[in-house]
């Protein structure tokens, strides 16, 4: 019915059943996972007004018990979500439907949990926000890294005016100038989105 997928292993179809209603994959060596997808395989449907609460846990440092923390939701409507664990902090969690169900032994090994809740409990929960993966346009995230870098780079460059030696050859820009520009794209950025698009 669900599968999980990490980047760089295989995808895992082989979630363990623990109740009816509540299914769980094991995630070794969790330390070194950033992101997990978690999907409908679209054999099964969920039951008409039913959606899947997807819940994460880390074994707790001090006494090793899991700890289970909600990312979110899939839906027959909505049957894959990707959620950011990398962020999320081991020991804090919350209320979940998994009690002990589900424990494992290892350190190591974390879990995936998907538990079969009416659409509108799901509505009502409230997930990490750590969990959420960021919506900002790829592209503008990476014109956010680039210019960063041009900033960077131009400043390792910076002589005071007393340094400067005269070179009719050169033509220097002075780095105020850069800063005033990357500031005034920021605040632009900060008011429209999507005003580099235009």
């Amino acid at each position: 019915m669900f599968g999980c997928l990490v980047a760089g292993r295989l995808v895992q179809t082989d979630a363990v059943q623990v109740a009816s209603d509540k299914f769980v994959f094991n995630l070794p060596d969790y330390e070194n996972v950033n992101h997990v997808v978690v999907f409908m395989l679209g054999t099964v449907p969920f039951p008409a007004g039913m959606g899947g609460a997807v819940y994460f846990s880390f074994p707790d440092p001090a006494s090793g018990a899991p700890v289970w923390q909600l990312l979110g939701f899939i839906t027959n409507d909505k049957p894959s979500a990707i959620f950011k664990i990398s962020g999320l902090k081991a020991g804090e969690g919350g209320a979940h439907p998994f009690g002990m169900m589900a424990s494992t032994a290892s350190p190591s090994v974390a879990q995936v949990g998907v538990s079969v809740e009416a659409l509108d409990q799901l509505a009502q929960q409230i997930p990490v926000s750590s969990a959420a993966v960021s919506t900002v346009d790829s592209f503008l995230q990476f014109t956010q890294k680039m210019l960063d870098s041009l900033y960077n780079f131009a400043s390792s460059f910076a002589v005071s005016q007393a340094q400067m030696m005269p070179n009719p050859a050169e033509t220097f820009i002075p780095s105020s100038c850069i800063l005033k520009w990357y500031e005034n794209f920021q605040r632009r950025l900060a008011q429209n989105p999507n005003f580099w698009k235009t």
